[in-house]
């Protein structure tokens, strides 16, 4: 089966990360995923929210929007709340990050992941994700380097990555002309060494049989495997000039 696109079922769109592509933001990223780019910005303050407040914890969040024309009709910005859809996207967003961190090592820190999708083209929330990380990996390291932090709260990078079944074939990383007819779909998160964070899947047009679903998870494991290795490619140079030029190797 060749996809509209051309891409075999298996096949990722193109993906390309670029890093602080937005000036003021402790780390940063736009992230490609064929016509999918969403801009992710990774803000640290101090303090913590004032529910955490004596715990000894930081904090990680984050928020998401569609701009106004990200989409094929202009989308209304989201003056007087946030609509449900949003709402859940960001908090997916928020839960997998903070996956990716010691809130202890944190303490007295919150880091806010912003997402702006610039162009939809499916898989926004999964694009966020995976952008989402490196710019909080960039922020963190940042951080960590210039002797803010005693350690990095870093533990294992997360990304993730969507995958459906169309036409009664499995296919991975929907774009919106996919997702759009999609008999069932599903979003993973998934952290760098195989555990699941979230698995979001429902089916639209038909039931699938265990054995499908697993095929599916398998297909979409596939896929955010390679996203964690072209993030790592990514953050790789940058990190270690960041070390190198405080004069430490051991990070």
């Amino acid at each position: 089966m060749v996809r509209n696109d051309g891409r075999a079922p298996s096949d990722l769109r193109p993906v390309r990360i670029s890093i602080d592509t937005y000036g003021y933001a402790e780390g940063s990223a736009l992230i490609e995923m064929g016509n999918t780019r969403v801009l992710c910005t990774a803000s640290v303050e101090e303090g913590v929210p004032q529910w955490l407040r004596g715990q000894q914890r930081g904090w990680v969040t984050a928020e998401y929007a569609l701009l106004p024309r990200s989409t094929a009709q202009r989308t209304r910005r989201e003056r007087n709340g946030l609509s449900g859809r949003t709402q859940e996207i960001q908090r997916l967003i928020g839960r997998a990050l903070r996956v990716a961190v010691s809130l202890e090592a944190l303490d007295g820190f919150t880091v806010t992941i912003d997402c702006d999708v610039l162009q939809a083209d499916g898989g926004t929330r999964t694009a966020s994700i995976t952008g989402g990380y490196v710019a909080l990996a960039l922020a963190l390291h940042r951080l960590t380097a210039a002797g803010r932090l005693v350690a990095n709260p870093l533990q294992r990078a997360v990304a993730a990555v969507s995958a459906g079944y169309v036409g009664g074939r499995a296919l991975l990383d929907l774009d919106y002309s996919e997702d759009s007819v999609a008999d069932m779909d599903c979003n993973l998160v998934l952290t760098e060494d195989g555990a699941i964070v979230e698995v979001q899947s429902t089916a639209e047009a038909r039931a699938v049989s265990r054995a499908e679903f697993d095929a599916l998870i398998d297909l979409a494991t596939d896929g955010i495997n390679r996203l964690l290795a072209i993030q790592r490619r990514t953050l790789a140079p940058v990190i270690e000039a960041l070390y190198v030029e405080r004069g430490d190797t051991q990070h």
